[in-house]
Parts: C-alpha cells; structure tokens; sequence
C-alpha cells in the first residue's frame, strides 16, 4: 500500500460517519440536559445559552450563518400566564365544580389580559371533525358560536375505510380540535381525556399545559376565551347532569349521522392573565452543496432545542427542573453530531444541508412554525425534511419504526439503507398517537415538503419480544415531560449511533440524488407540494399554472 493512499484513507477515516460515537452524543447531552441551563424553557436564561451553545458549535464547524442575526432567527412570542380557579357546570339547582389540575387544566385561548365565559351551553360535538373528503361534519345543522365544546381526542378508528383506521391524522390531535372550535366561533374547548385517546397519561397534560403558555403573535383576537382538558371522570359527571351516559354520547359519535348533542348545562369560568412579549430563537447553520447545480435545493434536518423549563410551586428539596434529557437534548446532540460528521467528509452532498435546531416545540411547534413562515429558502427548493424528537437510549434494534410509513419515497430510500444495517424497517407500532403530527416534521409537511421522523424500533437485540414495547411504556410513564428525563448510567446509546449513522446515510443519499424526493400519489401533503413548486414560478406562469 502506498503512502498516499495510506493517508488519503485515514484522512477519510476521520471524517464523516466516524465522527458518530456514542462519547460524542453523550458529551453533547450532558450539556444541554445539565441543570446549568435550567430546562432550556422559552425566553428564559437557559434558551439564551442553549443558542449560544449551538451558534458556536456551528461556527466552530464552519457551516455558513443562515439566521437573520448570523446564526439565530429571533422570533416573537407572546406568553400567557392565566390564573384559574375552576370551571363551574350548572343544570337547574346542580352545580358542578372541576378543580383546576385534579380535574381540569385550562389555558387562555386568546392573548388578553382576561378570559371569561358567562353561561355558556356546552354541546358535544363528537370528534368535532369537519372532514369533506370523508363526508364528515360533526357541526351540521348545530350552531356553536359562544358555547362551550365537550370534545373526545383522536379521530373514528372502528372502521379502516374511513380516515386511516387505528392510525391518527391530524383531526385526532389537540391542536386541531382548538383550530376547529375557534373556526366554528366557540367560546370554549374542553377535550376528554383518556390515556389510550391522548396517548399519554394526565400527568403530561398537567405538566404540559400549566404555568406561562407561549404561542406566536396573534393577528386579531380569537372568540376561544378557555381551551381545556378534562379529566374522564369528570366529563362523565358533566354528561351525567344533562342526565345523559358518556359511553353511549361516545358509541352515537362513531359514525357520520352523529348531530351534536347540546346538553343543557351552563359553564361559567373567568381568570385573569398576565401577558408578556418576550423572544427566542431558532439556530440555523447550512452546509453549502457541492454540485453547483444543485446547491439551492436544501435538506433540512431539525431538532427542537427547548424544553418545559423549571416547574413552578415546587416543594422544598424536590427536584423542579425539566432536564430533558431524552426529549430533545438526544435529538439536538444527534443534529450537532451529524452537522460535524458532514462537514468533516471528504465531501458534502450535492444539495445543501441546514441544520436547524428549533425553538419552542413543546409549546405548539412554534419555532420549525416560524421558520417554515419566514425560511432561508422556499419550501418549493427544500429538497426534503428530517426530523429528530428523541434518541433511543436501550441498545439496538433489529428494526426501524418510520413514523407516517408509505407517505413518501423517502422510505424506500430509507428501506434500503437499513437493510445495509441489518435492519428491518417497519410502520409505526404506535400509529394510533399520531406522532407524524406531533413534532416539527409536521409544519414542514403541511408547507409541501417531503419528511421523515423516524426511530429505533422495538425488535431489540438479544432481549425479549415485549421488552422494548415495555422500556418505553415505563418510560413515557415515569419520565416523559417530568423532571426525571435526566441523563441515566444505565443509558446504552449503540442504538442512537447506529440511528444517527442512518440519517447521516439517508442525508448523503437524498443530497446527491438526481431528482428531489416525492409525496406517495394522493397523500394529504402532496397538493401542498405541488402549490410550493408553482409560487416558485414568474407571476404569469404561477396564473396559468393548471389551466
């Protein structure tokens, strides 16, 4: 072997793929889960050093600023800290009371320095889905402007043929219900609770919908004075005074001749809310492509960089802070981890790559909602989305669980990267939660753009059948969004590398491919894609386009 050649292979050796070790995840973790950034809350001193953290990772790299501000994008968000008492139902001479977090978390729906809602009916609305595709509407012939909404979470899953069966779309998730409600003019949302419906128990609720509630600037006033959870047993209460049974509200609403059922029950609730302006950032570095002629199309790989800070009202000596260790401290360890792993090969993909590490996703997917808004470049020129929401922190696995399996050709891209592996990819065990819908990937989606967000899977080697399935159900029980998602001795990240390796794989692929990736015929996204490609056209073609 010659002494170049010898050279030019450990030169190549040190770059890329070799970069990506277990040691340089955790170092990452470490840091960013580290009670010195205090749960890395929006607009708070730990968000402050968390982007400084990135922003210098990035320049320490070389990727070019991408920010408006070098490498941060500062965007606005208004937070709400509302201080209710308890939601008051009254039928006739009943009165029912849910108390504020045991039975009821309510937010402000609207901007403002007080909520109120003065006798307001309730009416079950089933799903409360407006779905013409499937010839669904749980508002026909029922007027709702100013009354409350009892709503179930999910979407109808008894029959495979309508909407996806077991597997949750958007109309199945919180965030649609509330867009839905204010649609409509209501006054009020409150979502039943359940864990199989949520697809988490009510301590996230609690946790997640508690203390200053951030979303991006309004651009008028919304009639939702009060979005709202309810516990189960308390909807079956409130049901029970209209004299009516839960379960059977719950069986009519399963098919489309349901028609809302108003109950004939007043609520009543006010609270007042301290509004504040404050600011965050996403972190935004690109590495340019190599092939002049496709260096304007970019791939995008996000992480969110947030999390849900320190818990208010804590007890003497009891731990308040929200590490976030799993979630998204591994996720933005993997982007920093893959932002060095490509810099550093003997050669970047032919399309760009920006990382972006976004901000306040657990408050609403605000910060990859912002960037979608105000991007770098087009969605009609982002070749593809790749999103990371969570490192797999219990070995390897014998397969790979794609969350929104068959959207996109990115899978049999993806499929055959695993099988290199040794892997199997598989759809999501868990589609009935909805989680293609749940982090960032989404926005992206919704603006056109092909993505992906997927995990180890559950198959894990040399344990049993179930144990992965039971890893993450203790998991989600005892650590999601609490302040034990802390950094664990007994963390084996083989997996996380071996799932790192596969997006820094998937991203040189899709880079260097000569046409960009596609939605599946017919997929919800796919009008979306085709819409981002006609604004990219001269305002002429753009009104001829389809003609």
């Amino acid at each position: 072997m010659t002494t170049l050649l010898l050279t030019l292979m450990l030169a190549a050796d040190k770059g890329g793929q070799a970069q990506i070790t277990s040691e340089a995840l955790l170092g990452h973790v470490r840091f960013l889960a580290s009670d010195a950034l205090e749960g890395r809350g929006p607009a708070t001193r730990g968000d402050a050093l968390t982007q400084q953290y990135l922003a210098t990772q990035f320049e320490t790299l070389g990727l070019a600023p991408a920010g408006t501000q070098r490498y941060l994008q500062p965007f606005d968000l208004v937070g709400v800290t509302g201080h209710p008492a308890g939601l008051t139902f009254k039928r006739g001479n009943d009165t029912l009371v849910t108390p504020f977090h045991t039975d009821m978390i309510a937010v402000s729906g609207h901007q403002l320095p007080r909520s109120a809602i003065d006798k307001a009916e309730v009416v079950f609305v089933g799903y409360g889905i407006v779905a013409p595709e499937y010839g669904w509407n749980d508002f026909l012939g029922v007027d709702v402007k100013g009354k409350v909404l009892l709503v179930m979470n999910n979407d109808p899953e008894d029959d495979a043929g309508l909407f996806a069966g077991k597997t949750r779309l958007w109309y199945g998730r919180w965030d649609y219900k509330y867009e839905q409600a204010m649609k409509q003019g209501a006054a009020g949302c409150l979502i039943i609770h359940t864990t199989p419906s949520a697809g988490y128990p009510w301590q996230v609720v609690q946790t997640s919908w508690t203390g200053e509630q951030f979303d991006l600037p309004a651009a008028a006033p919304s009639s939702l004075q009060l979005k709202g959870w309810l516990t189960e047993e308390a909807s079956r209460k409130l049901v029970a005074m209209a004299g009516k049974d839960l379960d059977a509200l719950r069986a009519l609403a399963q098919t489309r001749e349901f028609r809302a059922v108003p109950l004939g029950v007043s609520m009543s609730a006010s609270f007042s809310n301290e509004v504040a302006s404050k600011s965050t950032a996403n972190v935004l570095g690109v590495l340019p492509g190599s092939d002049p002629r496709l260096a304007d199309e970019w791939l995008v790989i996000t992480a969110h960089h947030d999390h849900l800070g320190v818990k208010a009202g804590g007890k003497k000596g009891e731990d308040v802070i929200y590490n976030g260790a799993v979630d998204n401290a591994s996720g933005v360890a993997a982007l920093l981890t893959l932002a060095k792993a490509l810099s550093t090969a003997p050669k970047a993909p032919r399309r760009s790559v920006l990382f972006a590490a976004v901000a306040a996703e657990e408050q609403g997917l605000l910060g990859s909602q912002y960037l979608v808004e105000h991007p770098p470049v087009p969605p009609g020129r982002m070749a593809a989305n790749v999103n990371i929401d969570g490192l797999n922190i219990w070995g390897r696995t014998k397969d790979v669980s794609v969350i929104g399996f068959g959207k996109s050709s990115i899978d049999a891209v993806l499929a055959s990267l695993a099988r290199a592996q040794g892997r199997e990819v598989k759809p999501d065990a868990l589609s009935d939660r909805g989680f293609f819908y749940r982090s960032d990937q989404f926005n992206f989606a919704k603006a056109g753009v092909p993505a992906t967000y997927f995990s180890s899977g559950h198959a894990f080697v040399d344990r049993p059948e179930n144990w992965g399935r039971e890893q993450r159900e203790r998991w989600e029980a005892t650590r999601y969004h609490q302040p034990s998602d802390e950094v664990d001795a007994s963390w084996d990240l083989a997996g996380a590398v071996e799932d790192v390796k596969l997006v820094y794989q998937l991203v040189v692929k899709l880079g260097d491919a000569p046409v960009m990736p596609t939605w599946t015929r017919g997929d919800e996204f796919e009008a979306a894609r085709l819409a981002s490609f006609r604004a990219l056209l001269p305002a002429p073609a753009r009104g001829s386009a389809g003609k």
